[in-house]
């Protein structure tokens, strides 16, 4: 690439046309040639007024500026400089920009190279099983760019410059944004391309899960042995096969003898008060209905996808047998409503939420004729990262127009930009248990909110586990190794929306690990209790997300911009703006295994292993760590309310059971009451925590917990504000209602200390409280 830019830099710099279209004062959309079609992009242009002179446009907030070139340079309404092009090649869809030397950007999508900064970057951008691109980036400068192109895109960052040179195009289409920090390019992306639904209050307590459970009974079973153990469960997951043989794959129901009445099956799980998530697929077996509707309307895509045998039980594949199994047109409108048509029989049966697998999709030894493949608007080739944008939307607006008080919940494993709008979390994919992938966990989904999709998750304890199974198939649970990494990846998820455990090689279940009083079971325990008092923070966050266009996972640049030692952070994020989120992410108490999987070799890697450490280990026994804590703040550690001052590393004592997460002064933080599931007991007597040192506020969020009836007004919030000085709290009149609200309730407030925490009991009825100390 660099030798096609000096080669072209005396043609392609020459001035040239170019569309310079503001959307709002501060979004400005460039093409160059043909735009892109979008698939994307929603919002339309306001009425800006933009003053032209020559090759210069101004609005209220920002300007752009074609010099001789051709080249365009993006600066403030002030004159500063944000961004400069440097070259391109309008035919053949490549830009290339200049960077300042220091200038960290951010985004892309989930790399899992356990980085933060794209700086010195090169990567073909496809969409697969373990990475997903959006195509969005964002600057330390507060400048975003959304490149809007669908097909397989290198990424490039180097001496030359900063490169977009996209496989497909007739042109150049981006969109340039100035938010000025984080948060800014966020709502800009958001406003260009939807915001982010609500999900279901359910959603946000813990789900099990796991490759697979081989009956209704057993599956059914897991909520029961929850339910017996008392610990907390809101989501049972049911992943494939249960529609039979490969050749009737993904037939979207109960087809398999083992689940001859998966209605009943749904039905016994909403008894127990749980939920149903089932895996669903982007293609199909060719005994199946959808496989022959589609077929008949040339509607399949005839690239090699999972599974590539029709026998199920046999590893390697059986390529001798193979299963015919194609993936569907999700471009093509009519492709979408088809598959709608039969996996309504799952929302009959009363399915509560889509595990929509395989959504990259799939692409096995890809030939240049399968790129060359036409599909709805275009080829393969030139559609193919919007893939999982388009099967995803097919659901949402399906589901949307047949609406049972339900709201949508979908899990994919691939994302584009925009998909935040269609009630979609991705999931990191089939990554392997190792401490090394737990570690680019935290960066990758931290990246990918920083595209504007704030809804990430990942399975807790990685997906392939084999390598720990030293005695026997599925006794990874009870080897020490795994134990550490799957509590400390427990502790990583629960500041991830969707807190969920699942994974392949051996079964994850709380008692798998142990039974109550034992410290690895206890530790497991206490993250899932953990996670449910949190969820009146957490929901009222998701609030946020929603109507201001927040973000639950921060990186800490984003709170912090003026310490530059947090640029590069990536083992330490804000959950909210409350919570700093600081995981242990190498291990303590045993050996670190390295594990060589990934989602093509994991499943014939699974029994190949070494042997277990010697001797027993002691999970009770205290350790230390050492964590930062950003300047410009006062911090409190959760578990001590011990106080630190920020800009400096902290040591502090640790043990199996604690995760590190530090509140900032000034946060007021509600905790919820212990439940056995969300909604089995009422928020009417919460907790309050203030944490002094500094002035600040809460917004607590409540509706009816599913519907969408909070887009018609049906909700409360109730304002909370800290006078540090005065140390007083505030607690507003309420406003708003809905249906079945708390009229009355209780709230404990407790003052953090340096001591014994103050406390006091007040009952609200709506009007304005204040609590004095």
């Amino acid at each position: 690439m660099t030798a096609l830019l000096a080669l072209l830099a005396s043609t392609i710099s020459m001035a040239q046309d170019v569309k310079v279209e503001f959307f709002t004062p501060s979004i400005v959309h460039i093409v160059k040639g043909q735009p892109t079609k979008t698939l994307v992009i929603s919002a339309k242009p306001q009425d800006v007024t933009v003053k032209q002179t020559g090759s210069t446009w101004k609005s209220s907030e920002l300007t752009v500026k074609q010099d001789s070139k051709g080249n365009l340079t993006f600066l403030t309404a002030k004159g500063k400089v944000l961004l400069k092009e440097k070259g391109c090649v309008v035919n053949e869809a490549l830009q290339s920009f200049v960077l300042d030397k220091d200038e960290a950007i951010y985004g892309l999508g989930t790399i899992q190279n356990g980085k933060m900064n794209r700086r010195g970057e090169r990567k073909r951008m496809e969409q697969s099983n373990l990475e997903d691109f959006q195509n969005v980036l964002q600057s330390i400068k507060g400048w975003g760019l959304y490149w809007e192109n669908y097909s397989p895109t290198l990424f490039e960052d180097n001496a030359d410059g900063m490169t977009f040179d996209s496989e497909v195009g007739e042109g150049i289409d981006y969109y340039f944004m100035y938010g000025g920090s984080a948060d800014g390019v966020i709502a800009q992306m958001r406003y260009l391309s939807g915001d982010v639904p609500m999900f279901p209050l359910w959603t946000f307590g813990y789900w099990q899960s796991k490759e697979r459970y081989k009956t209704a009974r057993e599956t059914e079973g897991i909520v029961d042995q929850y339910r017996a153990l008392e610990v907390p469960l809101d989501g049972i997951i049911q992943d494939w096969q249960y529609w039979g043989s490969n050749y009737l794959w993904n037939a979207m129901d109960f087809l398999a003898e083992e689940f001859n009445n998966g209605k009943q099956m749904i039905d016994n799980v909403h008894k127990k008060h749980a939920h149903f998530m089932i895996s669903i697929w982007a293609s199909f077996g060719p005994m199946t209905q959808q496989f022959r509707e589609l077929n008949e309307k040339g509607l399949l895509l005839p690239i090699e996808t999972w599974p590539q045998s029709g026998l199920s039980h046999i590893w390697p594949p059986r390529m001798d047998y193979p299963s015919g199994v194609k993936v569907y047109d999700a471009f093509h409108p009519e492709a979408r409503d088809i598959y709608w048509k039969y996996l309504k029989r799952l929302y009959d049966y009363g399915t509560d939420a889509w595990w929509m697998d395989s959504t990259d999709p799939d692409f096995f030894n890809p030939k240049e004729s399968d790129y060359d493949h036409p599909v709805y608007g275009g080829t393969w080739r030139s559609q193919r990262n919007a893939f999982p944008l388009e099967t995803v939307r097919g659901i949402y607006q399906s589901q949307r127009k047949d609406d049972r008080g339900k709201r949508i919940f979908i899990m994919t494993r691939s994302s584009f930009a925009g998909q935040q709008h269609y009630g979609s979390n991705m999931w990191s994919g089939d990554v392997n248990s190792s401490w090394d992938m737990l570690r680019k966990q935290v960066p990758a989904g931290l990246s990918f909110s920083l595209t504007g999709n704030p809804n990430f998750n990942t399975d807790i304890g990685g997906f392939f586990c084999g390598s720990y199974n030293t005695r026997g198939g599925g006794s990874a649970p009870r080897n020490p190794q795994f134990q550490e990494l799957y509590v400390r990846w427990m502790q990583y998820a629960l500041f991830c929306p969707v807190f969920r455990s699942h994974g392949a090689d051996a079964p994850r279940e709380i008692w798998q690990f142990g039974q109550k009083g034992e410290p690895v079971y206890d530790a497991i325990e206490k993250q899932i209790r953990l996670r449910y008092r949190l969820i009146p923070y957490l929901y009222s966050l998701a609030w946020q997300v929603t109507r201001n266009n927040d973000s639950y996972m921060r990186p800490l640049f984003a709170d912090f911009k003026a310490d530059k030692k947090v640029w590069n952070m990536t083992d330490e994020f804000m959950f909210g703006h409350s919570i700093l989120a600081a995981p242990i992410v190498n291990p303590q108490y045993t050996e670190e295994r390295i594990v060589r999987t990934d989602a093509m070799t994991g499943w014939n890697r699974q029994n190949m292993s070494d042997s277990s450490p010697a001797g027993a280990i002691d999970f009770t026994t205290s350790k230390t760590a050492t964590k930062y804590l950003p300047k410009g703040a006062q911090w409190y550690d959760f578990w001590t309310n011990k106080a630190y001052k920020g800009g400096q590393n902290v040591t502090f004592e640790t043990s199996l059971d604690r995760v590190p997460m530090f509140v900032r002064a000034g946060s007021i933080l509600p905790l919820g009451p212990e439940m056995q599931y969300v909604g089995e007991k009422s928020w009417d007597d919460l907790e309050i925590r203030i944490y002094p040192g500094a002035n600040g506020t809460f917004t607590l969020y409540e509706d009816e917990g599913d519907s969408y009836n909070y887009e018609k007004g049906q909700f409360t919030e109730i304002l909370f504000t800290w006078n540090d000085a005065a140390r007083r709290l505030t607690i507003a009149p309420r406003q708003g209602s809905y249906k079945g609200m708390l009229e009355t309730r209780q709230f404990q407030i407790v003052l953090i200390g340096k001591d014994t925490p103050h406390s006091q009991t007040v009952t609200y009825t709506g009007k304005e409280v204040e609590v004095k100390f």
